[in-house]
C-alpha cells in the first residue's frame, strides 16, 4: 500500500491516523508546520490539533513557512490552541486574537526565521508537520507545492509527522531545489547566480528514524483568492510598464529586464498580468511566490523561467499545473524561503521587486502592516528582504481605500515597515514618483505630484508648504503629522467634512 509513494520501505509501519498523530503534540511545544501562502500546508493533522484543543488543555508555538489554508489559523485560534504565531498570517480570526493580545505574534522578515531556529534564537522546533508528494528510498521527503521553511523545521525537530498527499502526482519530484546555508562563521556564499540555476537537492535529507508518523490525505490546496485586475491596478501596471519601457530606452536595462519579484495579492497578481500585453520578452521571475499571473506569462512564453517558494493559484490553474506538472517542472524551480528571499541572493541577481503598501508618505515611507498603527493586518513578509536589497524596490497601492474616506499617501505613515531609504518607485493608479536620487523635499513634490488621488492632492500640498516654512531638512508638523490618522479615528474618513452618522467598526 503507498509503495510507490514511501520508498523507504522500515516507513511504511508508520502509517497511522491524523488523530494518532496529533497525539505527538503536547501542550506548550514548538511545531514547526509546511505551507506557504496556502500552498503545500497540512491538511489533516492541524485539524485534529484544533478538534484535541477543544478538548484538553493544548496550547503552542506555531511556525510556518507564511499563511496557511484551510481555515487552519483559524481552527487553531478559535480552540485557544495558539499561544504564539510566527511569522506571518492572513486570516482574520487569527488577526482579532493578535489584535486583542490574545495571541503573540512575531513578525519577521521571512529570509529570517531559519536563520534565527538555526542560530537558536527561537525554538527549538519539537514537532515538524511537513506535507510530502513521496518519500525517497533514504527517508527523504519530496514537498509539494511549497517549500518555506520546511527543510528547516525537518532537519531540526525532534520527531517529524509527515502528511503524504496522493492528489500531488509523483511526478512533482525534481522541481524542488533545496539548499541548506552551511553554518557560521565559515559559511559560504550562496552559489546562485542565475534564476534557473540548481544548487542543492530535489528532496529534504532528514534521519528516517526521526520520522514518527505518516499520515495519508488527498486534498487540494486551498486556491489563490486574488481577485481578477481592475481598472484601478491595470493603470498601476501601466504605469509600471511605461518606467520600464524608459528604464530599457534610457540603456539602464534590457527588454529581458532584470528578474521579477512580486508580492502575494490581488495588486500584485494584477501588475504581473500587465506584463502580458508588454513587449518585453525572456523574462524571468526570482520571487517568494507564484500566482496565476505569473503561471499566464509562462504559457505565453513572456516568462521563460520562474523561481519561488511557493505556487498559490487558483483552482483552475491549480488542476492544470498538475495535469501537466512534467511540463512546468522544466520552467519552476521551488526554493526555501531562506533562498528564495536571500538578500544576498536578490542583491546579486538584481531584482525588480514589486510590493504592496497599505500607506506611504510623502517623503516615501512605506507602512505594510499595521492599520491605523496599531492593529496588525497580515505581517510584513519577504517586502523587506526584497526592497532593501533589490536593483529596483517598487511599492503599489491604490491611492484611496474605504470608499475614498481614506488616502493612502499621507503626511506620515503610522507605521514604518520600509523607511524612505529602502524605496525607490511609488505607483498608484493616478501616476508613478520615480524617487532616485531626490532629496526629501524634492520626492515629496513628485509624491504629491503624481501618486496622490485629487480629493486630496490640496490638502496634502497645504501641509507640505507649511511644513517647509517652518524648515528641516524633512519638514513636518508634528502636532499635525497624524492628524489625518485621528480624524479618520473620529470621524471615519480622512477628509475634513465628518460624515454625518459614525459607521460601525
Amino acid at each position: 500500500m503507498h509503495t510507490d509513494r514511501i520508498r523507504h520501505p522500515g516507513l511504511r509501519a508508520k502509517i497511522t491516523t491524523a488523530q494518532q498523530a496529533a497525539q505527538l503534540v503536547e501542550d506548550g511545544m514548538t511545531v514547526g508546520m509546511s505551507g506557504f501562502t496556502r500552498a503545500g500546508d497540512c491538511k489533516s493533522v492541524p485539524a485534529a490539533l484544533a478538534a484535541r484543543a477543544e478538548r484538553e488543555p493544548l496550547s503552542i508555538t506555531l511556525i510556518t513557512g507564511a499563511s496557511l489554508g484551510h481555515d487552519t489559523d483559524k481552527m487553531l485560534a478559535q480552540a485557544n490552541a495558539l499561544a504564539r504565531r510566527m511569522p506571518f498570517q492572513v486570516d482574520t480570526t487569527l488577526r482579532r486574537k493578535i489584535n486583542q493580545g490574545e495571541i503573540a505574534f512575531i513578525d519577521q522578515h521571512l529570509s529570517e526565521t531559519a536563520e534565527q531556529l538555526r542560530a537558536g534564537h527561537i525554538g527549538p522546533v519539537d514537532v515538524a508537520i511537513i506535507e510530502a508528494a513521496a518519500i525517497t528510498e533514504t527517508g527523504a521527503i519530496v514537498p509539494t507545492m511549497s517549500v518555506g521553511n520546511s527543510a528547516s523545521f525537518a532537519q531540526q525537530a525532534r520527531r517529524i509527522i509527515i502528511e503524504l498527499n496522493l492528489g500531488v502526482p509523483a511526478a512533482i519530484e525534481g522541481l524542488h531545489d533545496i539548499y541548506v546555508p552551511t553554518e557560521r562563521p565559515r559559511r559560504e556564499p550562496i552559489g546562485l547566480v542565475a534564476a534557473d540555476q540548481r544548487i542543492g537537492q530535489p528532496w529534504i535529507e532528514v534521519d528516517p528514524d526521526r520520522i514518527a508518523a505518516i499520515v495519508i490525505t488527498h486534498e487540494p490546496d486551498s486556491p489563490s483568492n486574488a481577485l481578477p485586475p481592475d481598472a484601478e491596478t491595470s493603470a498601476i501596471a501601466a504605469h509600471i510598464n511605461t518606467f520600464l519601457r524608459a528604464e530599457v530606452e534610457a540603456g539602464r536595462l534590457d527588454n529581458a529586464l532584470l528578474p521579477l519579484q512580486a508580492g502575494i495579492g490581488t495588486i500584485a497578481n494584477a501588475v504581473l498580468h500587465g506584463f502580458e500585453s508588454s513587449e518585453f520578452e525572456g523574462l524571468t521571475m526570482y520571487s517568494e511566490v507564484l500566482q496565476d499571473s505569473a503561471i499566464e506569462l509562462l504559457d505565453q512564453g513572456k516568462l521563460a523561467f520562474a523561481s519561488a517558494s511557493s505556487i498559490t493559484v487558483s483552482r483552475p490553474v491549480y488542476e492544470k499545473i498538475l495535469a501537466n506538472i512534467e511540463h512546468y517542472r522544466e520552467r519552476i524551480v521551488l526554493r526555501p524561503q531562506e533562498i528564495s528571499n536571500a538578500p544576498e541572493v536578490v542583491r546579486r541577481l538584481g531584482i525588480i521587486a514589486i510590493n504592496t503598501a497599505l500607506e506611504f508618505d510623502i517623503y516615501g515611507n512605506v507602512n505594510s502592516t499595521h492599520v491605523g498603527g496599531t492593529h496588525m493586518m497580515n505581517g510584513i513578509g519577504g517586502s523587506g528582504d526584497f526592497a532593501r536589497n533589490a536593483h529596483l524596490a517598487i511599492f503599489v497601492s491604490k491611492s484611496m481605500a474605504k470608499n475614498g474616506d481614506i488616502s493612502s499617501v499621507v503626511p506620515m505613515v503610522s507605521h514604518v515597515d520600509h523607511t524612505e531609504h529602502d524605496v525607490d518607485v511609488l505607483v498608484t493608479e493616478c501616476g508613478l514618483a520615480d524617487l532616485r536620487g531626490l532629496a526629501p523635499r524634492e520626492r515629496a513634490r513628485v509624491i504629491i505630484q503624481h501618486c496622490v488621488h485629487p480629493s486630496y492632492r490640496d490638502a496634502l500640498q497645504d501641509y507640505f508648504g507649511r511644513a517647509c516654512e517652518r524648515g528641516g531638512q524633512t519638514p513636518h508638523l508634528l502636532e499635525e503629522a497624524f492628524s489625518w490618522h485621528q480624524r479618520f479615528n473620529q470621524t471615519d474618513s480622512m477628509h475634513g467634512v465628518p460624515p454625518a452618522t459614525r459607521r460601525a467598526a
